[in-house]
């Protein structure tokens, strides 16, 4: 594991932690060497108190180009498999960790690489950033990254997408809700910090409770959504930063966070 730690740059721009993935030579093609360097950070990350947010990027010219073909060639049923149950784990790490992430896309996000930007709770592009799940064009349907694409722009959109393999720009990708926004590219790193501190600002329990509450209830049918979260909001009214955050607002002071 070691020798896939080069795969993968940390920085503290806290209270965000920026995680790079640094193969630029292959496009940050998703190797499952960086697949496990980025999962072991995102968990290694999330057990940082000071870590509130976490920031995935691309080095070099691509945010990312999908899954490395060259590991894909002859090999059996079962190395097949553990390629992409390895990307899986890596991304459901994503939205099982605490911390809200945000992927900054500066550039192309293809197959696999457009699956991590549609697994990131969060996502800002560039005018420079481009999106396509273009399997289709090469024999290899893009399955696994459409669980996480047709969650986000919806079914006839994803359809034309994987459908086609077109790439589509950045403006599209907001416009479908791929992305949050789009900005321009020499204010992609200002523009993702702020968002991340005006998301630090709050509550960390808060965040984790929302979090987690999101992603639960987001595929539930409605009944049952209401259900488990009247029960989160309760179990969360009750903690010592929701007593601390309704009590500073009425009197009209900054609220003092515990994490509790």
């Amino acid at each position: 594991m070691a020798d896939n730690l080069t795969h993968v740059l940390v920085t503290d721009a806290l209270p965000a932690v920026i995680v790079t993935m640094n193969r630029p030579e292959q496009r940050n093609a998703l190797s499952t060497g960086l697949m496990h360097a980025m999962t072991e950070q995102l968990e290694c990350q999330s057990a940082r108190p000071e870590c509130r947010v976490i920031i995935i990027k691309g080095a070099g010219p691509a945010f990312s180009a999908g899954h490395d073909l060259r590991e894909m060639l002859n090999r059996t049923p079962e190395q097949e498999r553990e390629i992409f149950d390895v990307c899986t784990r890596m991304m459901q790490t994503i939205q099982r960790i605490p911390q809200p992430v945000i992927a900054s896309v500066h550039s192309i996000a293809t197959a696999a690489g457009c699956q991590l930007v549609a697994t990131c709770d969060l996502a800002i592009a560039s005018e420079n950033a481009k999106f396509a799940t273009p399997g289709v064009k090469i024999g290899l349907f893009c399955s696994t990254p459409q669980v996480a694409l047709s969650r986000n722009i919806g079914r006839k959109r994803a359809l034309e997408m994987l459908l086609t393999g077109k790439m589509i720009d950045a403006a599209t990708a907001a416009e479908w809700g791929l992305v949050n926004r789009v900005v321009p590219a020499e204010k992609l790193d200002e523009q993702v910090l702020e968002l991340a501190r005006q998301i630090a600002s709050a509550s960390p329990l808060t965040l984790r409770v929302g979090k987690q509450s999101f992603y639960l209830q987001i595929d539930a049918e409605q009944e049952t959504a209401y259900e488990l979260m009247a029960q989160t909001m309760a179990e969360n009214a009750m903690t010592c930063d929701a007593q601390e955050g309704m009590s500073a607002f009425l009197e009209k002071r900054a609220p003092v966070w515990r994490g509790e």
